[in-house]
């Protein structure tokens, strides 16, 4: 199939599922053959709960904002030949996206006399738009918004920001400095095959997050090992349930937030999802070990963590009924909102538990990368078939340069900064006070578990299938019941997954 043809298939594809006409399923086969791995899209939409996180008040919307340094002047003079065009991005519903859409986009705006539409969407949709306008080339969207796991099937059709930067010094925003941007991040959400497709945008990551109060009550300390981190709940269990429970989860069946507490677990006793020859491990002796402290974690949880994803997990930890978990640290600034959580001010973050052992990269497939920290990134790219693209560029280094992700981060939005010389900003780390929305006072674990703990997901169009439906659809079955042992489980899985490759 030569390329325009797999685009327009691709897009009729995509246009099928986000309007019912094709099973999840049948989509995710289908995309994975078409060289798309839409790993992120689970029942619904990878971190479709993340609605909540992000959204401004309208006081916080309102307050005036303090823009400093020479950034707003260098766009008010640098866009005035683009007053008057408009720039579109179809994004899924995150931090950085509502924070910009609802509180700091009239500040460019103004400065640049550029109109920005942005489209807050369920990932799915936003995929079927991007999908289709690649298709068409039409350049209906001037900015895409791209899942980490998107990068291989569109790095063909966006501008490599690098190269955007120095063609045109007279649009390069003074200080921009890509060399601020984590490398971590670059890596793993922006590169694809020696090209940069995006600046990273976005960081959910998995942290240890557990309430202070608990813990020096009963005289524990966050977790630095997987045994600590099991007697830990343990302990807490045995003296406060089932009022307050030991931990918590996201364990639906047959949804992507179970898939990505499964990776913590086997990532953290040594285990890949597969090995160097392309073959499933999850059913060896590191993966069973990783089954088997996850059967007495789930001991110290609330039954209802089978019915729950990220939305649920989070709220268990709001409501005060669990009291340790490991999660994305975007939950924690809502956690210290006073109106909304039970538990302003309780809680405290910090790194994920040692692993046991890790694998390294050349000992999996696929570019797997284990670590306890699980991440899903994105970056913002510019459309090769955009109709306003040196406007777009304005509007790529404004959201994603250092003064906008300050105000990102402060109006508290939820947001993992993707820059070092955030997390070292004055006004950032005023703002890691206890019981305040928004606290910052998590992202110090943010930024050393994005350095140091970080797990990747494999890089594969089969991935798809197999994460948000084969593996969550049989360890659904497992916590229900169905299966006798893990062993079976991890046997029957691997089955399926290296049926998959094969086929």
């Amino acid at each position: 199939m030569n390329p325009v043809d797999r685009k327009l298939w691709l897009a009729n594809v995509a246009d099928r599922y986000a309007r019912g006409k094709m099973d999840r399923r049948s989509f995710l086969r289908a995309s994975a053959k078409l060289g798309l791995s839409a790993g992120a899209l689970a029942a619904g939409s990878h971190l479709a709960a993340r609605s909540g996180f992000g959204f401004i008040s309208p006081a916080q919307a309102q307050q005036q904002i303090d823009w400093q340094g020479d950034m707003m002047a260098w766009l008010k003079e640098v866009g005035k030949p683009f007053a008057g065009q408009t720039v579109r991005l179809a994004t899924e519903s995150t931090p950085p996206s509502n924070a910009i859409n609802s509180a700091l986009k009239p500040y460019f705006e103004e400065a640049t006399g550029i109109k920005v539409e942005i489209e807050v969407l369920p990932l799915e949709q936003v995929l079927q738009k991007l999908t289709l306008d690649v298709a068409s080339g039409l350049g209906t969207y001037d900015l895409y918004y791209l899942d980490q796991s998107w990068m291989a099937a569109f790095s063909q059709d966006v501008v490599d920001p690098r190269e955007k930067y120095e063609s045109n010094k007279d649009l390069a925003m003074p200080n921009y400095n890509f060399d601020d941007f984590l490398k971590a991040l670059v890596d793993g959400i922006s590169m694809y095959d020696g090209i940069m497709c995006g600046v990273p945008y976005d960081i959910p990551i998995f942290i240890q997050m557990y309430r202070e109060d608990v813990f020096e009550e009963l005289g524990l300390k966050p977790a630095t090992t997987m045994a600590e981190f099991l007697s830990n709940a343990q302990k807490i269990q045995e003296a406060k349930g089932p009022e307050i429970y030991g931990t918590t989860g996201q364990m639906k069946s047959g949804h992507y937030s179970l898939e990505c507490d499964w990776t913590a677990w086997l990532w953290g006793h040594g285990g890949s999802v597969f090995g160097p020859d392309g073959k499933f491990t999850g059913n060896d002796e590191a993966g069973l070990a990783a089954m088997e402290y996850w059967i007495k974690l789930k001991e110290n949880m609330p039954e209802g963590v089978t019915s729950w994803t990220w939305d649920g997990q989070g709220q268990s930890v709001a409501q005060g009924i669990a009291a340790t978990v490991l999660s994305w640290g975007e939950f924690f600034p809502s956690w210290d909102a006073p109106e909304s959580s039970t538990v302003s001010g309780l809680m405290n973050a910090t790194v994920p538990p040692a692993a046991t052992s890790l694998r390294t990269v050349e000992e999996t497939g696929y570019g797997e990368i284990p670590g306890v920290g699980h991440q899903g990134g994105s970056s913002l790219a510019v459309s090769k078939y955009a109709k306003s693209p040196d406007a777009a560029w304005l509007f790529a280094q404004w959201a994603t340069a250092p003064e906008t992700q300050v105000h990102i981060t402060t109006l508290g939005g939820g947001t993992g900064p993707t820059r070092t010389s955030v997390y070292d900003d004055p006004r950032v780390l005023a703002n890691a006070k206890r019981g305040i929305a928004g606290t910052t006072r998590h992202l110090p674990a943010v930024r050393e578990t994005i350095a140091n703990h970080m797990g990747s997901e494999p890089d594969l169009p089969e991935w798809a299938e197999i994460s948000n439906d084969t593996i969550p659809v049989e360890l659904g079955r497992f916590w229900a019941g169905e299966y006798d042992n893990a062993k079976d489980t991890m046997d029957f899985i691997k089955q399926q997954v290296d049926g998959i490759i094969k086929g």
